[in-house]
């Protein structure tokens, strides 16, 4: 079956941790092996991959946080740098579609054609990866620092740019993130504004409680959680309550569950082996959304694979993202239909991409 993942740090691995991505997750982690860091040797994202794994299509992220203090490699002194940075991400997934590895997706148009060839690829190559399409992009930004101002969105709109998530963990320039308690800023209601006349879709991950809220106020289009798990199963401000899910399900948005063993399953403990936290754990938060819902319309999936973690920080069952495909035979062991299994595993963020990119 056909996957959509809506959220990949795709360049920020082959940038700052300097990963061939055109080469397979294997060859990278011997690449790897000698070097400290988390994760490091233990990559589970490559294009070889995302192609045996039938991932048509992706949500690949830029990312750059304006902090003055640097402490992460995402974290810079200036605004003049999360700029820089979010403009060579996005020239690197320009290069890897010039050298015919990926297909940015802009508009409806193009993703119609790209998912029909990926449809008949599928049906025509039941086992393998041989020949795939090249693997779709749609261009996100994670963190809307490098934004200068708001009235700039349309340069990064022409640049590729379709999904903004306006924070990331802490108080960003445009909204508060995890682990505050602060809310949009001015330029942050004045950058929704520019999204919701652009067309920009909205990504609430990582809002803050009250960012999440202030957002849906001042923002009337359309809304996701690309990676996204529920606080109901792990109590947490990073995952979203039921309050919040059932808004984001009421403005027919999609939420992808993702794959961070520590939001997954609260017994995870940081530092450790991860022996107890599998693939039908990730199931627990997708049936969770459905079960919000009362239908399969609005779970996804975000893994967030190589999110700053390897293998090591993902489920137990999970040796690189090809692995995604066993999502669809545990919902089928726990009784979902086959319909309800395709919508989860890429219908639902097609049928959101399609009805926000056509009534532009």
């Amino acid at each position: 079956m056909l996957i959509i993942d809506a959220h990949l740090d795709l360049a920020w691995n082959a940038l700052q941790f300097e990963r061939d991505l055109t080469a397979s997750a294997y060859t990278i982690r011997v690449h790897e092996s000698a070097i400290p860091g988390p994760g490091r040797g233990q990559g589970t994202v490559a294009i070889p991959e995302l192609r045996q794994g039938r991932v048509a299509l992706c949500f690949a992220t830029t990312i750059a946080r304006f902090t003055g203090s640097p402490a992460r490699d995402i974290d810079y002194r200036s605004n003049l740098q999360t700029y820089a940075v979010a403009q060579g991400q996005i020239a690197y997934y320009r290069a890897l579609e010039q050298a015919g590895f990926v297909r940015i997706i802009r508009d409806a148009v193009m993703l119609d054609a790209h998912m029909a060839e990926w449809e008949q690829w599928d049906k025509a190559t039941p086992v393998g990866s041989e020949h795939a399409p090249p693997v779709g992009l749609v261009i996100s930004m994670e963190s809307a620092d490098p934004i200068l101002k708001p009235g700039d969105l349309a340069e990064w709109h022409a640049a590729g740019i379709r999904v903004i998530g306006p924070t990331h963990y802490g108080p960003g320039r445009y909204a508060g993130g995890t682990a505050t308690e602060f809310g949009l800023s001015g330029d942050g209601k004045a950058l929704l504004g520019e999204m919701r006349r652009l067309g920009v879709i909205l990504d609430l991950t990582h809002c803050s409680d009250q960012a999440f809220w202030q957002a849906l106020e001042h923002y009337d289009g359309p809304v996701l959680a690309s990676h996204n798990n529920c606080r109901a199963l792990v109590p947490h401000q990073r995952q979203f309550s039921d309050q919040q899910l059932k808004a984001i399900i009421e403005r027919d948005g999609v939420i992808g569950a993702a794959l961070d063993v520590w939001m997954i399953d609260s017994a995870w403990i940081p530092g450790g082996r991860n022996e107890r936290i599998y693939l039908r754990h990730v199931v627990d938060h997708i049936d969770h959304v459905c079960q919000l819902s009362g239908n399969s319309h609005h779970a996804g999936i975000g893994s967030d694979l190589d999110g700053g973690y390897g293998r090591e920080q993902s489920p137990r069952d999970l040796d690189t993202i090809a692995d995604l495909q066993m999502i669809g035979d545990i919902l089928a062991g726990r009784g979902y239909k086959p319909e309800d299994i395709a919508n989860i595993m890429h219908g639902n963020w097609l049928r959101l991409l399609r009805r926000c990119w056509r009534s532009q």
